[in-house]
């Protein structure tokens, strides 16, 4: 592959047919974050709606993939069914690695396939085969069935899928990618649905060239040796993620029950180490990562009720899944939070807008402004199988409240009452009830996501308030971070993978070229990306904070309800300036 030029693959739905092009921007655009933002203002249509055929639906990763441990995730991006405006959602698996070996940087989805269908490519095919007889069929289904249909490069091979949310077109409706992983924010589900594409099979059949100096190998093993032989990421694979919930819980900054709470003695149920005490059955990791980060714990359940038989059921859990279907639910229950769970993952919802919804909507019958009539099963904190029922009448759109739900809980709020108690930043809440600084970043946040900058943590090492050390921080943190989304590394590796290293690892692998601007590469990929936003709608005056964030208590107290204004004002200030400057 030439480090100078991006090969994309770009396909027609509509016709079956794909064409490759090469886009000589490397330099300016990196891959991952920066290639995507620079497909969708190729392809894409500021002025059309989300659903409208012509839209792409872009994959993209980076010049390290393959190449460097944790450069293992993959972009993509699209006009999200939330907003109807430019974002990007993030998965690791063996996606990025499968479109590496296929011999490209990115795929470009264009146009609607006549009838429900798979896609299967690699370096010399290109396949869309009709599946109309998976309508309907959740996605651990789907998964099975694919992989007996593309039984080629199973190792080198990715598998990627929709449920009946994405079917239905519900804006939480997320892309399963290699059973664990998962596009899950923003409702990408939703676009390859209206593509008319029920899952992906990225094969790669073809090879690549490693660096053959020594300086290379040698690069490799010391990143290698950082990211296993230091406690830099072995947090990430003992315990992993979970292990937030105590401490979160421990300074009354975890969600419990539509965010009524910020602290509850129910933590000892759902603990990392109750998960892993309880549930664990094995790690896993996506395709180039020695972390082992993928925590899969273990459920079971009688194959009929009269029967002594079990069938047992594999369900991915992370911190992220278990407040949402944990605590936000008031669950303290280890594998009552997995049975939810395993429900998300079939009908293929984003499993942290799918609870908070839920919680939500047990609010909204408490406080009678629904009842049975439209949620159709009893929802009520704390009870298991009415949350089990309702998730797949959520994924599955049962009926008009459910549909409308599945657009996002604040169309749901606005519809039926509730808006004060709806935890919606931008998109539903992530749990992390830390306070003002993360409050304003996740409502105003690229992808509103927690990853998008450090704002939890910052909440956490700062008690003092100033505002523009706040903003400073926000800005320069998703400079680095849209570095790293456009190479594109896992998050996690945020720690190893320094500017320092980056440059390292850039020079070795044939793109000393870039190394040059690689500071500046980050800020004005931040900056096209806010361009994107703003040309398709975003404006942050028009981003609102309901209530029940200003009634929030954390370790530092009250929230400051002025205090949080003002950072969401000055933030939102902040970024218009750089879309504005962007060219």
């Amino acid at each position: 592959m030439n480090p100078e030029i991006f090969r994309i693959l770009v396909v027609d739905l509509t016709t079956g047919k794909g064409q490759v092009r090469k886009i000589d921007e490397r330099a300016n655009s990196v891959g991952g974050s920066g290639l995507a933002a620079l497909l969708f203002e190729q392809y894409g249509d500021p002025k059309r709606p989300w659903h409208d055929p012509d839209q792409p639906f872009i994959l993209a990763v980076g010049p390290l993939t393959g190449l460097f441990p944790l450069m293992s995730k993959t972009v993509s991006s699209f006009k999200s069914p939330y907003h109807d405006q430019y974002t990007e959602s993030h998965a690791g698996g063996r996606c990025a690695l499968a479109l590496r070996f296929a011999g490209y940087d990115a795929l470009v989805l264009r146009g609607r396939a006549a009838s429900l269908s798979c896609l299967s490519i690699g370096a010399n095919h290109l396949q869309l085969q009709p599946t109309g007889f998976m309508a309907g069929m959740d996605a651990m289904a789907t998964g099975k069935l694919m992989r007996r249909m593309f039984r080629k490069n199973s190792g080198h091979r990715s598998m990627l899928r929709i449920g009946p949310a994405g079917e239905k077109g519900l804006a939480m409706a997320c892309i399963n990618v290699d059973t664990y992983r998962h596009f899950g924010r923003l409702g990408g589900g939703a676009v390859l649905g209206r593509k008319n594409i029920k899952g992906i099979v990225i094969q790669g059949d073809d090879n690549f060239s490693l660096p053959s100096d020594k300086d290379y190998s040698s690069l490799v093993a010391r990143v290698h040796a950082m990211v296993t032989d230091t406690d830099m990421l072995r947090k990430y694979h003992n315990l992993g993620t979970p292990a937030n919930l105590q401490t979160l819980n421990d300074i009354s900054s975890l969600p419990w029950r539509n965010l009524q709470q910020t602290s509850d003695p129910g933590i000892t149920g759902i603990t990392g180490k109750r998960f892993a005490d309880e549930t664990l059955l094995r790690n896993g990791a996506c395709a180039g990562c020695p972390v082992g980060c993928i925590h899969i714990g273990c459920i079971r359940e009688k194959f009929e009720e009269k029967d002594n038989r079990y069938l047992y059921h594999q369900v991915a859990y992370d911190y992220e899944p278990i407040f949402a279907a944990g605590s936000m639910l008031g669950i303290t229950n280890t594998f009552d939070v997995l049975r939810i769970l395993d429900v998300m993952e079939k009908v293929g919802v984003d499993s942290m807008s799918a609870g908070v919804a839920l919680a939500w909507a047990t609010e909204a019958v408490d406080k009678g402004l629904l009842s049975e009539k439209e949620t159709i099963v009893s929802l009520q904190f704390g009870k298991t199988e009415g949350y089990i029922q309702a998730a797949q009448l959520l994924g599955t759109a049962a009926n008009t409240f459910y549909r409308l739900l599945g657009r996002g809980t604040g169309a749901a709020a606005k519809q039926y009452g509730g808006v004060d108690f709806a935890c919606v930043l931008g998109q539903e809440m992530a749990g992390y009830a830390t306070g003002e600084v993360f409050f304003a970043a996740q409502s105003l946040g690229f992808r509103h996501s927690h990853l998008d900058t450090g704002a939890y943590s910052y909440d956490q090492k700062h008690a003092d308030k100033d505002p523009q050390a706040v903003i400073d921080f926000l800005l320069a943190d998703e400079a680095c971070r849209c570095l790293l989304t456009s190479m594109v590394s896992c998050l996690f590796a945020r720690s190893v993978y320094t500017e320092e290293v980056l440059s390292d690892c850039l020079r070795v692998s044939g793109y000393a070229d870039m190394v040059e601007n690689l500071t500046s590469c980050g800020r004005e990929i931040r900056a096209r990306r806010w361009r994107l936003r703003f040309a398709t709608g975003f404006r942050p005056e028009q981003i609102s904070l309901p209530k029940r964030f200003y009634r929030v208590k954390t370790w530092k107290g009250p929230v400051d309800t002025g205090y949080l204004d003002l950072l969401k004002k000055e933030y939102g200030n902040r970024i218009a300036a750089l879309a504005a400057s962007a060219g």
